[in-house]
């Protein structure tokens, strides 16, 4: 059997801003002294006169993005999510997302997969925060196709998007063929039991539960929501109905992510039962990337295990 190839998309993010480099002169790209990180030193190296170092200033660095939107720009500010979701905030709502421009966030390091670097740098809040923001578009990929995808179209798109990367190299799991749109989710694998939703690199995690949960006989429809705002709400609406039970499955705090998005779908149109599978309400800490997946559940084996026992 062929082994799956992995990459992490944060390389994704830089591969993809140096082919917008090359196709519209009015990308720019900023970054916060992390630029060798977050990937987007790809883009300086092809593109020194367009790449900003905004130093260790990520407030700074959202204020000079909403600049350059003003002035006709794309700008695509760059950091770890703790720092420019979380440290730039203010900035990020109030000139970025009250003026509605046209600012682009790619957000790397997100979720307890950035192991080592430990608690303070495993950003579990970001996506909360991101969907309070009036008119901002709330994006996590769950591999290398769909992050080039999904780069190209918040570039395509008018206003303000946070787009989230991981460190970890994930299965690439799409083909190369995927067409990504904004607000639309995929089913990758169908069933009648139960719906997984997931995004980020709980996507492939989840399809490995599914292939567990079928030994069981259980039979697992997997869908793909990358977008977390807007919701593609017909689709989630479409897998309650088919199974009548929900898990979601997100690298983030259940408190305000993907499970909150899709419950607030559920319980205004069609009440189902849902399980919400993430990080439960806690603090990360330091540990090997794929040690800590385990740990907090997120793994195949977990997250079939949970949905065996949901599902009875």
């Amino acid at each position: 059997m062929a082994e799956v190839k992995k990459i992490a998309t944060r390389e994704s993010y830089g591969n993809a801003l140096v082919e917008l480099g090359q196709e519209n002169p009015n990308v720019v790209v900023l970054d916060a002294d992390l630029a060798a990180a977050t990937k987007t030193g790809m883009f300086k190296k092809a593109f020194p006169e367009r790449h900003i170092d905004c130093g260790i200033a990520e407030c700074n660095m959202i204020g000079i993005a909403a600049g350059l939107a003003a002035a006709g720009m794309t700008p695509f500010a760059s950091s770890f999510a703790m720092f420019v979701a979380g440290r730039a905030f203010e900035q990020v709502r109030n000139s970025v997302g009250y003026p509605h421009l046209n600012v682009k966030i790619g957000a790397t390091h997100g979720g307890i997969s950035v192991g080592e670097d430990g608690a303070t740098h495993q950003c579990c809040e970001d996506i909360a925060l991101m969907r309070t923001i009036p008119g901002m578009t709330v994006i996590v990929p769950s591999d290398d196709i769909e992050a080039k995808a999904a780069v190209k179209a918040a570039a395509a798109m008018e206003g303000p998007v946070y787009m989230r990367f991981g460190r970890l190299a994930v299965p690439v799991i799409n083909d190369e063929d995927y067409k990504f749109e904004i607000g639309k989710g995929k089913v990758l694998r169908e069933g009648t039991d139960v719906a997984i939703i997931a995004n980020g690199l709980c996507v492939a995690e989840s399809l490995d539960a599914a292939e567990k949960l079928a030994a069981e006989g259980i039979n697992a429809q997997v869908i793909n929501m990358a977008t977390v705002k807007p919701l593609d709400t017909e689709l989630v609406l479409e897998a309650a109905k088919a199974t009548g039970k929900v898990v979601t499955v997100e690298e983030h705090s259940v408190i305000g992510g993907l499970g909150s998005a899709v419950c607030d779908v559920l319980s205004e149109q069609l009440p189902t039962p849902v399980l919400k599978i993430g990080v439960n309400d806690v603090f990360g800490h330091s540990g090997p990337a794929v040690e800590l997946i385990k740990e907090f559940g997120l793994d195949g084996d977990s997250i079939a295990a949970k949905v065996k026992e949901f599902v009875k």
